[in-house]
C-alpha cells in the first residue's frame, strides 16, 4: 500500500496518521448444519496507546497496525464469538484460520500424500462459524501486522507487550461490534495457548472482560516442560510417550495397539525412567542396563544409542536418529512426516518435513484468499512465520521458568465459569501431550473446578487438522465445546 506523508512545523515530511483499512464481503456456505450466510471483514486496525506526559493526559498515540479477519453470521440471533491466533512466537493465524476453524480451508494433503503446487482452497463444511462468530488476529510483525511508520517493532516482541496488544485488539473488536454480552472464547495454538492463558487473566484484570472458554490446541503453558536445558530432566521423561507414538507410527512396535504402547510408555516415563534420571550415577550397572533396554524398546532407538546418550533423548536428535538406517528424518511438528537431509550422518536435522511439507499450500492459500476472495489488497508480504520477532523478550520471567500456570489458575478461580478445552496430538514433537497432562494436573485450582477442563487426543501432530480424520473429529469436539455453553 502506498504511504502518505504530512509536513511538520519545520517543513520536513513525517508519516501520515494511520487509519483502519477494513473491507467487507458477503458469502454463503453449506455447513454440516445447513446453509449459512455471513459477512467477512479483513484488513488492519490501528492500535493506539494513551500517552501521559508529566502527569498530564497527552492523547492517544498510534503504535501498530494489526491485521485481522472476522466472520459474523447474518441475522439478529445472539451468537458467541471466538478470537483465534497461532503461536511461534512469530506465527500468523493462518494455520487455525485456513486449517480447521474458518469457512474456507487449504487443501494441503497429508503425510505421505502431500498436495502438489499450485494447491487450492475448498469450503470447510465443518467450520466453527456454524456455532460461533470468528476473529483471527495476526500479532505484530506477523501476517500484515506491523508497527506504525517510525515505530519500534521490538516493542511488541515479548511476552507482556504481546499480551497487551492482542488484548487491546480483542477489547476494541468487542466494543466496536457491540459484543460485550456475547459468550466469548479464545482459541490459541502452541505459544498461542500460553498467550491465551495469560490473556484470560489480563482481560479480567485490565478490562473486566470475562471469558466463557479457552481452546488450547497443542498446549504449552510451562516452557520448562519442553526446553532441553542442562540440568532439566523434566522434558526427557515428558517426551518419552511421544517418542513411543512416533516409533509406533513408523512400525517400530509391530502390530501392538497404539494405546497399549502409550500406556506402557506413560507408566515407565513417570515411574522407573524419571527415577533413573534422578538417581544418575547411583544406578547399579544392572539397573542402568534395564533402563537402557526398556527406553530403547519404547522409543525405537538402539540400546547403544540410548546408552551413549546417557539415557537422555533430546528431541531434535530423536527426530534425526529414529529412521537413520533408512536415511530419513521425521517431523518435529508431526512425527508422521518424513524427510531427507543432505548429510545422513548429521546430529540434528536442518529442516522439519512436517513444516516444509505444508508451508507452500498455506502460503498460496492465504495470499490468494485475502486478495482475490475477500478483496483486501496489501503489497506487504504476508508473514506466515516471521523470524523478525527474535529475540523474543521474557524479561518478566528473569531467573524463573516461563510459565502461565499461575495465571490460568487465577483466571479460573476468579471466574469459576471459565472452561478449558485442550487438544493434544500423539505425534506432536513440539508440545508433547504428556507434558500438557503434567501441567494440567498441577494447575492451582480447587478440585471442584477440574470438571471445567476437558482433554481430547488425536492420532496426528501439532497441526492435527492436516490429518483428515483428525480434522473432522476435532471440528466436532470444538463445536461441542461451544454448544455446551448454550
Amino acid at each position: 500500500m502506498a504511504a502518505t506523508t504530512d509536513e511538520n512545523e519545520q517543513g520536513t515530511a513525517k508519516p501520515a496518521e494511520p487509519v483502519d483499512d477494513l473491507v467487507s464481503t458477503h458469502h454463503t456456505i453449506t455447513t454440516t448444519g445447513g446453509e449459512l450466510s455471513y459477512t467477512a471483514t479483513t484488513g488492519r486496525i490501528v492500535l493506539r496507546e494513551e500517552v501521559v506526559t508529566d502527569g498530564k493526559f497527552d492523547g492517544l498515540k498510534a503504535k501498530a497496525e494489526v491485521h485481522l479477519t472476522s466472520y459474523v453470521a447474518d441475522g439478529d440471533e445472539p451468537r458467541p464469538v471466538t478470537f483465534a491466533f497461532n503461536g511461534g512466537p512469530g506465527s500468523s493465524s493462518v494455520w487455525l484460520h485456513l486449517g480447521v476453524l474458518g469457512p474456507r480451508r487449504v487443501v494441503s494433503g497429508d503425510a505421505g500424500s502431500l498436495a502438489a503446487p499450485p494447491y487450492g482452497l475448498t469450503d470447510n463444511a465443518e467450520t466453527l462459524l456454524a456455532h460461533s462468530d470468528l476473529v483471527f488476529i495476526d500479532p505484530v510483525s506477523t501476517g500484515y501486522s506491523r508497527a506504525v511508520d517510525g515505530g519500534e517493532p521490538a516493542d511488541f516482541h515479548g511476552y507482556q507487550r504481546d499480551v497487551e496488544s492482542v488484548g487491546e485488539v480483542i477489547r476494541l473488536w468487542t466494543s466496536r461490534n457491540g459484543r460485550w454480552l456475547s459468550p466469548k472464547y479464545l482459541a490459541g495454538e502452541s505459544y498461542g495457548t500460553l498467550r491465551a492463558a495469560a490473556l484470560a487473566e489480563h482481560l479480567q484484570e485490565k478490562h473486566g472482560l470475562y471469558l466463557n472458554g479457552l481452546m488450547l490446541i497443542s498446549s504449552v503453558l510451562d516452557m520448562g516442560t519442553i526446553r532441553f536445558t542442562d540440568g532439566n530432566d523434566l522434558p526427557h521423561w515428558l517426551y518419552l510417550p511421544t517418542y513411543a507414538a512416533i516409533a509406533h507410527h513408523h512400525g517400530k512396535h509391530g502390530d501392538r495397539p497404539l494405546r497399549d504402547v502409550l500406556a506402557e510408555a506413560e507408566s515407565f516415563a513417570a515411574g522407573d525412567y524419571a527415577l533413573a534420571l534422578a538417581r544418575g550415577a547411583r544406578l547399579s550397572a544392572e539397573e542402568r542396563a534395564d533402563i537402557v533396554r526398556r527406553t530403547a524398546a519404547l522409543t525405537g532407538l538402539s540400546e547403544d544409542y540410548v546408552d551413549r546418550a546417557n539415557l537422555r533423548i533430546e528431541h531434535l536428535r530423536f527426530f534425526t536418529e529414529l529412521l537413520r538406517a533408512d536415511r530419513r528424518t521425521v517431523g518435529r511438528m508431526d512425527g508422521r512426516f518424513v524427510g531427507w537431509e543432505p548429510d545422513a550422518a548429521g546430529e540434528r536435522f536442518t529442516d522439519d518435513p512436517s513444516v516444509s511439507g505444508i508451508l507452500g499450500a498455506y502460503s498460496a492459500g492465504i495470499n490468494h484468499y485475502l486478495r482475490e476472495e475477500l478483496g483486501y489488497a496489501n503489497d506487504l508480504p504476508y508473514a506466515l512465520l516471521s523470524d523478525r520477532v527474535r529475540p523474543w523478550s521474557y524479561k518478566e520471567f528473569e531467573g524463573a521458568s516461563v510459565s502461565v500456570v499461575d495465571k490460568l489458575g487465577t483466571a479460573m478461580r476468579t471466574n469459576p465459569h471459565l472452561r478449558v478445552h485442550v487438544a493434544a496430538g500423539y505425534s506432536d514433537g513440539a508440545t508433547p501431550y504428556f507434558a500438557a497432562e503434567h501441567v494440567l494436573a498441577r494447575l492451582p485450582i480447587p478440585e471442584a473446578l477440574r470438571r471445567n477442563i476437558e482433554v481430547r487426543y488425536y492420532a496426528a501432530g501439532h497441526m492435527m487438522y492436516v490429518h483428515e480424520p483428525s480434522r473432522v473429529q476435532q471440528s466436532e469436539h470444538l463445536a461441542e465445546f461451544v454448544r455446551s455453553e448454550q
